[in-house]
């Protein structure tokens, strides 16, 4: 699988991991204190290849996601689940841990943000689906989360940071709908 757009990535063990899985180009951000130049690079990337951003599903993979989209919008983004990121043995969540089809089926479901783009999804919808109160509200987020692969929902996501984030991804009511179905069947967990 070649990808065309520059996939950023957070470290080394990060890019060979994704040279294991496809055949594409990194750039690295050597962590969260993402430096001037480095987001020079990747405006230029953007501009010639496009951009994929690529980070662990954590707090600080998170952050880097957010320096970077607010200072390119329009970039790609490629999730992974805490599950799929998991170590093995000791550490914390990464990219660099994540099997190869775990990253191409990440990288097969890429989300570009829309800024400005109108909410398919109401906060009604949210309560009715008890995803907003209640006592499987966190949840049900969570695994809504996992299931469409929208990010970091490992740590506490509201209501309200769900809204936007499926506001930004331009989550479909059918999208939305399908994975209520999934989520609430318990079977599936």
């Amino acid at each position: 699988m070649k990808i065309k757009e520059v996939i950023v990535v957070e470290g080394k063990d990060d890019t060979k991991r994704i040279q294991m899985a496809v055949n594409a180009d990194t750039l690295e951000t050597r962590g969260s204190a993402i430096s001037d130049e480095t987001l020079d690079q990747i405006e230029d990337l953007y501009d010639k290849r496009g951009v994929i951003v690529f980070t662990d599903p954590d707090f600080s993979g998170e952050k880097i996601r957010k320096i970077i989209t607010e200072a390119v919008p329009g970039v790609k983004h490629a999730f992974l689940t805490k599950h799929d990121a998991a170590p093995s043995h000791k550490g914390s969540l990464g990219v660099e841990h994540a099997s190869p089809e775990a990253i191409r089926e990440a990288l097969a479901h890429l989300y570009t943000e829309v800024p400005d783009g109108e909410p398919l999804i109401s906060r009604e919808d949210l309560a009715v689906a008890g995803l907003t109160s209640g006592p499987q509200a966190k949840e049900y987020r969570r695994r809504l989360g996992e299931y469409l692969r929208i990010g970091y929902t490992n740590g506490y996501t509201n209501g309200k940071q769900l809204y936007k984030r499926l506001e930004l991804f331009q989550i479909t009511p059918d999208e939305f709908k399908k994975a209520l179905e999934y989520i609430k069947n318990e079977d599936n967990y």
